[in-house]
């Protein structure tokens, strides 16, 4: 699979669009000022506990506090408490030692918020979801700095490998080689993609994200709450970071800086890789160039289309997101459990790539066609769960049941996203109504007079080639010629295919649009 980032940049803020194999499937924005972005670190201030829902409300910043939940403290939290107190009232130049810092006794997985935050402490948290809609930030204490190949979490010293990583020879491997290297007080979950990298790789990218702890523990020192630590690599970055792989072939970027930063980025992580990174300049928009503009119209709103006449019905509520499958005009045979089959297969493909572009959350229920036989239930699940197996958000599928209907809940952990793909009519401007087509002549007649008045040589009017029609059709007899008469003037008339109906514009002799 070739994997390819375009990326643009504009003033107000960047799109980002990650194509397979020259298929959109995910689009994300940045904004210019990316606040409570998913990852950011934060000095917070408990403001209230709800002993009801065991869970604090916490001061970030945000116009409304974020929503902390005990099952979100962290088993360290009081590790986490007394570190985040040092680091504010650490005196000494350099900081304290975190290698020698003492954990406290962790916490109950059935205790009470109450018991662990009763003093409305400040407190050092990380955003684990975007606000979203009236609500704030989510947040955890359960800290972790993802690097390429291992992410690290402070206040444990367990080592964990990636799962995805079958090779149990390969596992034990990377285990002895991090706890080997790794410095106490911090925990190691080592990525998928640290498969085959050796030891002084694996130490680069430990020694990055404890350098990254240590700026953390800085900018704590006379913090006053609420107060951001730390940003997470901006979106381009942090999505090279977790996805650049060998079938990665192309990063291009409309953006001088921003090009040079990415080249200078992929130097750091994957030197082989440096080449990819190109900078355009064609002068047309780059999502024009690329074909980006055109997937993006065609993929959001109510209705997706697929290339076989199947068609997708894509609604939101406030509780879920329904997703029904209709077959259009596909007939592949007179057998209908076997079109049912084939269209089910395909809408299954592409509502993979719909949840991944729109970046849809919580509960998603398929409406998919009826089947009968139990074996093609199985074949869409199990197809399902192979194109879904390319999406990064943590997700989980249920079999489909006896009423045709499959239940998927995917992580939410910022707005979906969405674009409008209606446009205003050009000929009524959204209004839905238009002036009276029979005072379109008057109206002509009206504007020229005003123009001939005011000296306008060499007059030429654009319209709609049907209105050119019946403004020359005859000879004598044409409203063309009747305009000679009147006004002593001639005037050209050129038919414009882009015009609507009732449109018609001015130019002079120097065909320049005379504006009124």
């Amino acid at each position: 699979m070739n994997k390819e980032l375009i990326i643009n940049a504009a003033p107000t803020g960047v799109e980002i669009a990650l194509l397979e194999d020259k298929r959109l499937v995910e689009l994300h924005h940045e904004s210019g000022n990316p606040n409570f972005s998913v990852g950011d670190l934060y000095l917070g201030k408990v403001k209230k506990l709800i002993p009801g829902l065991n869970a604090a409300f916490v001061d970030v910043g945000f116009e409304k506090d974020a929503f902390l939940h005990y099952t979100d403290l962290s088993p360290y939290i009081r590790s986490i408490l007394k570190f985040t107190q040092l680091a504010m009232h650490d005196k000494s130049p350099e900081g304290f030692d975190f290698g020698k810092f003492k954990n406290e006794p962790e916490i109950v997985k059935t205790g009470k918020v109450t018991e662990v935050l009763g003093g409305k402490p400040n407190i050092l948290v990380q955003i684990l979801k975007e606000p979203i809609s009236s609500k704030g930030p989510r947040l955890s204490c359960e800290i972790s700095l993802p690097g390429r190949f291992i992410v690290l979490t402070p206040f444990n010293d367990i080592v964990a490998v990636s799962k995805k990583i079958h090779s149990s020879e390969e596992r034990k491997r990377l285990q002895k080689i991090v706890e080997a290297i790794k410095s106490p007080n911090f925990g190691v979950i080592v990525r998928t993609a640290a498969e085959g990298k050796k030891t002084a790789e694996l130490h680069e990218d430990l020694t990055a994200l404890v350098e990254t702890w240590n700026i953390i523990q800085a900018n704590l020192k006379g913090a006053v709450a609420p107060q951001k630590v730390l940003s997470e690599q901006a979106k381009t970055t942090s999505m090279l970071r977790d996805l650049l792989n060998e079938s990665f072939n192309r990063i291009v970027i409309n953006d001088k800086n921003m090009y040079s930063d990415t080249r200078a980025y992929i130097q750091k992580i994957a030197p082989e890789k440096q080449d990819i990174v190109t900078y355009y300049h064609n002068g047309a928009p780059i999502f024009d160039h690329y074909g980006i503009t055109r997937q993006v119209k065609s993929a959001f709103g109510k209705t997706v289309n697929l290339d076989s006449g199947v068609y997708l019905i894509i609604e939101a509520t406030e509780a879920l997101h329904v997703i029904d499958v209709n077959s259009g005009y596909k007939s592949s045979s007179n057998n209908q459990e076997q079109n049912a089959l084939a269209s089910n297969l395909e809408a299954a493909a592409e509502i993979a790539r719909q949840l991944r572009l729109r970046d849809l959350g919580g509960i998603i229920i398929i409406d998919f066609i009826d089947m009968k036989l139990p074996e093609n239930k199985k074949t869409v699940f199990e197809t399902m769960e192979k194109h879904m197996a390319q999406d990064r958000a943590k997700h989980t599928i249920l079999p489909i049941s006896k009423f045709g209907l499959m239940q998927i809940t995917r992580q939410r952990v910022k707005p979906e996203m969405t674009i409008s793909v209606a446009e205003d009519c050009p000929t009524c401007k959204g209004t839905g109504k238009i002036g009276a087509s029979m005072l379109i002549l008057e109206d002509i007649e009206k504007n020229l007079l005003y123009l001939i008045n005011h000296q306008h040589k060499g007059l030429s009017i654009r319209v709609h080639p049907i209105l050119y029609a019946y403004l020359t059709k005859g000879f004598l007899g044409s409203r063309q010629w009747k305009w000679y008469f009147k006004f002593k003037r001639w005037v050209k008339l050129k038919p414009d295919n882009n015009y609507h109906l009732t449109e018609y514009r001015f130019f002079d002799a120097n065909d320049e649009e005379i504006k009124f």
